[in-house]
């Protein structure tokens, strides 16, 4: 009896699997192992979007030609659509692909708008010619094709990061057992991490690329970016045998609704003094299941 408790106990108790579905040996994938690869994946992935974002309204006005007030617009409006664009990532992610594979997409997705990103600022026919007035209204616009091929870049590098940005810090989350005192506390561990690389990558491009961009050349200031952003897939996708996964658990909407319903359905029912007479099942059950138990709490 004691043997099959060692052996149980050499398993995740989270619910989390490897890529075919299958129980996964604690000490084969995730820990530190696994989230060396996210830490490092995420400042080069922060160096490559900072390194566009920080200096994009100086490339649309100086080379696109376009006003201030336009290019705040346009840079206004692609921001928003970078932080909405998550809440698509992340609902395919729980109810259809799971993590793993709706990040794989998306960096696909990422690094595609980033190369035509690329080539739209550094071939000459993919940009208004040069152009050294004070006065932006007496230089040449981009035509409709130039426009279309950068925002294009642009827009579809929004859609690559709703798929990456909401996935990569939870796939981080867990290779880390809850059910484990140890990685429990390591959990903590790797989100200091993670703040620091995500900083570390945006002083990087807030600085040295920024500065490339301005002094040396759009093509090499774009380019090593992109050259991140792959370098930083490769990374990750090198750490894949070392991985564990949580299986999709369906729409989040539909479980949010069902609580609701319920709410209204029981709003008049009074509350027992013994929180334990909220739950029909026991906890070992959950545990069993590796899912957790939201616990009554008395305030907001």
């Amino acid at each position: 009896m004691g043997v099959e408790e060692g052996v149980v106990d050499e398993y995740t108790q989270d619910g989390t699997v490897d890529l075919k579905g299958n129980p996964v040996l604690r000490s084969k994938r995730g820990g530190w192992k696994a989230c060396s690869f996210i830490v490092v994946y995420e400042v080069f992935e922060r160096m490559a979007y900072y390194g566009i974002q920080s200096n994009l309204i100086i490339y649309l006005t100086k080379k696109l030609h376009q006003g201030t007030v336009t290019s705040s617009n346009n840079v206004t409006n692609w921001v928003g659509t970078i932080w909405m664009t998550p809440i698509l990532g992340a609902y395919v992610a729980d109810a259809l692909l799971g993590r793993y594979w709706t990040f794989i997409l998306s960096s696909t997705i990422y690094l595609s708008g980033m190369s035509v990103l690329t080539l739209a600022v550094s071939l000459p026919s993919l940009k208004p010619p040069p152009c050294h007035d004070l006065n932006i209204e007496n230089c040449k616009k981009a035509s409709t094709l130039q426009l279309a091929v950068f925002y294009g870049a642009l827009y579809t590098l929004a859609i690559g990061t709703g798929g990456t940005k909401p996935n990569i810090s939870t796939i981080g989350a867990d290779q880390f057992d809850d059910f484990h005192p140890k990685e429990k506390a390591q959990k903590l561990s790797f989100f200091n991490w993670w703040m620091f690389s995500i900083f570390f990558g945006t002083f990087f491009a807030n600085t040295v690329l920024v500065y490339l961009q301005d002094n040396v050349g759009w093509a090499l200031g774009y380019g090593l970016p992109t050259l991140g952003l792959l370098i930083s897939v490769l990374i990750f996708v090198s750490g894949t045998p070392f991985y564990r996964h949580r299986k999709p658990t369906g729409s989040p909407f539909t479980r949010m609704a069902k609580v609701i319903v319920a709410t209204i359905r029981k709003w008049s029912v009074p509350l027992p003094s013994d929180p334990k007479e909220l739950y029909e099942l026991d906890l070992e059950f959950y545990e069993k299941k590796g899912n957790f138990r939201i616990d009554s709490t008395p305030t907001l």
